[in-house]
């Protein structure tokens, strides 16, 4: 085993313990604080019955949305980094999460789906969601065309698409009733909170079969990295694989938002992590991706339930904190 190999699966090690170590934090701290012998006793079926419906039914459920959530958004960020070959391309920065929103509230406007996902329409969501992101890259792909896609223009049209689906957003959110407006509002900047295992079926499909999928376009994905002349000499069909790893990109990061709103900036600082630790290589790359989204996530969640409870923060806003101070580090670097 090379001594790179040894190190990609080290850091996965690390990185699942990581998880774990948080998970049980997490489960731990909360307005009702349980030690982590009852969490033990309840997850076995031996606790006290306020414990397991504080464990769950409550912060379970959404430990694993943030983790799903984590790795699909961290993927599709390395995903479109690689094809576009830019390193600030990012579903929230060039306006698929914008696209994967407005649909949502479309949706929600006309259909009246339930946001608080009691009945069948949240299954409905992802697939909303994936028109609208599906739209959103349509548009940038197709404007940005001129001779190829240049990766900076690219980054610059998604700018402005982002731009004018939010703009749609505010418009059909004036229109909704004020209870609705605000629960629009803290939804769209990214919040999972109140989430349920119905949302972890909606979905756990959708990143057990696009990320294994993305990993086993590693090879393409390593070849693209390297641009368009030197992919087509290779052999590779440049333009029918760049469209199917976008349209991987386009489901991971629309069935995310569908879920948990407008959560930016991961796709954008993760990839840029991993790369740090295991290489661009995208056979390691994008396993170690999915387990830093989801442990960043993970992590943003906990400390903006905790930090003023017991009120919240959403997890958005916690990652866009982060994730912002990133983004104008790459933009001053580059």
């Amino acid at each position: 085993m090379s001594a790179y190999v040894k190190r990609s699966w080290t850091i996965a090690f690390l990185l699942i313990a990581s998880i774990i170590t948080t998970l049980i934090i997490s489960l731990n701290l909360g307005v009702i604080s349980i030690s982590p012998m009852e969490i033990f006793r309840t997850l076995t079926g031996d606790g006290e019955a306020q414990n397991q419906m504080v464990l769950v039914h409550f912060r379970l459920p959404r430990m694993v949305i943030a983790l799903l959530i984590g790795a699909a958004m961290a993927v599709s960020g390395a995903i479109l980094q690689s094809v576009t070959q830019n390193d600030l391309a990012d579903p929230g920065i060039i306006g698929i999460n914008a696209g994967a929103g407005f649909s949502v509230i479309l949706y929600i406007f006309f259909f009246q789906g339930d946001m608080g996902g009691s009945d069948l329409s949240v299954f409905f969501m992802p697939i909303a969601s994936l028109f609208g992101s599906t739209l959103a890259a349509v548009l940038i792909y197709a404007i940005s065309w001129k001779n190829g896609v240049s990766p900076m223009r690219l980054v610059l049209v998604g700018i402005g698409i982002n731009s004018a689906f939010s703009a749609l957003i505010i418009i059909f959110q004036l229109k909704m009733d004020p209870k609705d407006f605000t629960r629009a509002t803290v939804w769209l900047s990214g919040n999972i909170s109140g989430t349920d295992w119905v949302y972890v079926l909606t979905l756990l499909p959708w990143v057990l079969i696009l990320i294994p999928f993305a990993i086993s376009k590693a090879g393409t994905l390593n070849t693209l990295h390297f641009g368009d002349e030197v992919a087509a000499g290779l052999g590779a069909a440049v333009e029918r694989e760049r469209r199917i790893l976008l349209m991987i990109a386009v489901a991971l990061a629309g069935a995310s938002v569908s879920v948990g709103g407008g959560i930016a900036f991961i796709g954008l600082v993760v990839p840029h992590l991993a790369r740090k630790l295991v290489g661009s290589m995208h056979g390691a790359l994008i396993p170690i991706s999915a387990l830093m989204g989801a442990l960043l996530l993970l992590v943003a969640d906990t400390v903006g339930r905790n930090v003023l409870a017991p009120s919240e923060i959403p997890v958005g806003l916690v990652v866009s904190v982060i994730g912002g101070i990133y983004f104008l580090y790459l933009l001053m670097k580059s």
